[in-house]
């Protein structure tokens, strides 16, 4: 990441942090502050960006994966597993073994992929 947009980012979570108002022209001030050099659109380009989320649930959410909601409410669609991110179950694995070794993997279909 580059040093500009670094230099927005922590601007703009010391401004949330202090409950200020995230503007092009207080990320500017911080980073006059700081002696950080950016190049002049990356402030502007972070305020717009932060002035229609909310940060708190941005920070929270971070690395939470899954698809995103409809934006009408539907429900998924027919099949779809939600995403686990739990570690496989000892059992799981044993499973997985048992398979391995009696040759009911799926993996293995009776040819390789250069005969």
């Amino acid at each position: 990441m580059a040093i500009s947009e670094l230099a927005c980012i922590y601007s703009a979570l010391i401004l949330h942090e202090d409950e200020v108002m995230v503007t092009e022209d207080k990320i500017n001030a911080l980073i006059k502050a700081a002696g950080v050099n950016v190049e002049p659109f990356w402030p502007g380009l972070f305020a717009k960006a932060l002035a229609i989320v909310n940060i708190a649930n941005l920070i929270c959410n971070v690395g939470v994966g899954g698809p995103a909601p409809a934006a009408d409410g539907a429900a998924p669609a027919e099949g779809a597993a939600p995403a686990s991110t739990a570690p496989p179950s000892e059992e799981n694995k044993k499973e997985e073994a048992r398979k391995e070794e009696s040759g009911e993997s799926n993996d293995d279909m009776g040819f390789g992929l250069f005969d």
